[in-house]
């Protein structure tokens, strides 16, 4: 299965936790840099969303912005089959599944039914492997297991 990247995001550590639409992103073993959770958890570092949730939010009456799910990451290809450690191909980087994104308070904000409605379609988490620590808008996104 292959798809691209629509959108990529960084959201940045300072009061407000702006949220920045940005055309690339530099990673390592540690995650997103310039990211608020870049060397936090390394489980958690990226969180790559399909473009599927947007759609079924659509589809139940919920208009949401692209990264209003907190993704930093938008694809247009499914991966939430994907299970740890399964792997995403994006150009030349390799990204490994670490665990589904669980639900958090803040989709309550946004709207009271997109928890339920996006319990199993939120989004996942991958760390960074190996390959070019650059990743931008348009690259190919290739599933290499599921």
């Amino acid at each position: 299965m292959t798809g691209t990247i629509k959108k990529l995001y960084i959201t940045h550590d300072d009061v407000s936790k702006t949220r920045q639409d940005v055309k690339n992103i530099f990673l390592d073993t540690h995650g997103i840099k310039q990211d608020k959770f870049y060397n936090k958890n390394p489980m958690r570092c990226i969180l790559i969303t399909s473009t599927d949730s947007y759609s079924l939010a659509q589809t139940n009456g919920i208009n949401l912005q692209a990264g209003s799910l907190g993704e930093n990451i938008l694809i247009d290809i499914n991966p939430y089959s994907l299970e740890e450690g399964d792997r995403i191909k994006i150009g030349t980087t390799i990204l490994e599944i670490t665990q589904s994104c669980t639900l958090c308070k803040g989709l309550s904000s946004i709207n009271s039914k997109l928890p339920k409605l996006l319990k199993n379609d939120r989004g996942i988490f991958a760390k960074y492997i190996e390959g070019s620590s650059e990743i931008v808008i348009g690259t190919s996104v290739q599933i290499l297991n599921s």
